[in-house]
């Protein structure tokens, strides 16, 4: 794919960008080798490679799924406007 100056200039007004009509061939021609490099990628035979998201082999850190109280229900409503119970009180919203 061949990126000429009007499409850089499009890009350019897309981008929200300012660009001098003198420095649209330069960025053109940037354009075209990045482009270039993209396409040498695109070659590269990686049917064998495994994906992955970390170039460290890891695990999560799993923690049991239970359902507590936090172990400190007052401490957690201290600041509250409205409490009952170490539950949180508010206004009825809907009538």
């Amino acid at each position: 794919m061949s990126v000429d100056q009007a499409t850089v200039k499009r890009v350019a007004r897309l981008a929200r960008l300012k660009v001098k009509d003198e420095d649209l061939g330069k960025l053109a021609g940037e354009l075209n080798s990045i482009l270039g490099w993209i396409e040498q990628l695109n070659e590269v035979d990686v049917s064998q490679v495994e994906p992955l998201t970390s170039v460290v082999t890891m695990r999560m850190k799993m923690r049991q799924d239970v359902v507590t109280d936090g172990h400190y229900p007052a401490k957690v409503v201290a600041n509250a406007p409205m409490q009952e119970d170490a539950f949180f009180m508010v206004p009825k919203v809907v009538e």
